[in-house]
């Protein structure tokens, strides 16, 4: 948007930013707790909506308590799949600036995935969100890819382009589709 973060205050940089890690952090109370943690001004409303957005509420409804089902310490009550979904729903809630998506789907399986990939396109429209990953189906959609290659960029571009021009990320596809990368 324009702001150099390097002229901002560290506080105010980090209230702009949300993170789904690869193996979130939950909280030992509720479902609705760890949910508000991402913006306690939230109303009910807005919980399930986010929660229906990242295929939350699907399995929070099956709860004898639904959003106040306890999750244990650590979510340990919750599948990987489960407890990612969790985390996407929160940093959904808080709407932050930029969104950093640390290897956020490696617990969900492709249908999931594919899911939630629409989902925080929906929601999370007009906000800068970096994405890191192994799996290419996760960034597919990009307007910008960057290929790293034992720790250095090799190359970035859309999609098309990459699969066009970077020997590397042209391995990747193949290996994770089994087919051939261009058509």
């Amino acid at each position: 948007d324009g702001i150099d973060v390097r002229e901002m205050a560290l506080d105010d940089l980090r209230t702009r930013i949300g993170i789904v890690p690869q193996e979130p952090m939950l909280f030992g109370g509720t479902v609705r707790e760890n949910l508000l943690y991402g913006n306690l001004e939230a109303s009910q409303a807005e919980i399930e909506e986010v929660s229906l957005a990242a295929h939350a509420a699907d399995f929070i409804e099956t709860f004898p308590d639904g959003y106040d089902q306890v999750v244990g310490e650590r979510g340990v009550t919750l599948s990987a799949g489960q407890r990612q979904r969790i985390a996407i729903a929160r940093v959904m809630l808080e709407r932050p600036k930029l969104l950093i998506l640390d290897e956020a789907s490696s617990s969900l399986d492709s249908e999931s995935e594919e899911l939630i990939q629409d989902a925080l396109e929906r929601l999370m429209g007009g906000r800068t969100t970096l994405v890191i990953a192994h799996r290419l189906s996760t960034v597919i959609r990009s307007d910008r890819i960057l290929v790293l290659d034992e720790g250095r960029i090799v190359d970035e571009g859309s999609h098309r382009d990459l699969l066009e021009r970077s020997e590397v990320y042209d391995r990747l596809y193949r290996r994770q589709t089994l087919e051939p990368a261009l058509p």
